[in-house]
């Protein structure tokens, strides 16, 4: 199932972002969500199906916002430099038993 992530503009449009296949399974759908999405705005993740195929009218779309999955975040890029006040570290697996 391909998924995009909709969110509403500050014009009143709804915008689309479309992930890669490299983005997703690196971070995932909600993380990329958190990061593209502009801080504060409310968004949804939909299957791509739902996103309309004839473009003429996209400045007229409209999205139920009501529910969202989740609100934008305060960053624009992953933080993976640990030296960076907001990096957070990867969980680490201490389970050290054997199979």
């Amino acid at each position: 199932m391909t998924q995009r992530i909709i969110y509403e503009t500050d014009k009143g449009g709804v915008a689309v972002i479309i992930p890669t296949q490299e983005a997703l399974d690196e971070h995932g759908i909600d993380a990329i969500a958190v990061k593209d999405v502009p801080s504060g705005k409310a968004y949804k993740i939909i299957n791509a199906a739902d996103v309309p195929s004839d473009r003429t009218f996209r400045d007229a779309w409209e999205a139920d916002l009501t529910s969202p999955d989740g609100i934008g975040g305060e960053h624009d890029m992953f933080i993976t430099d640990p030296q960076h006040p907001d990096y957070v570290a990867p969980e680490v697996n201490n389970d050290n038993s054997q199979p």
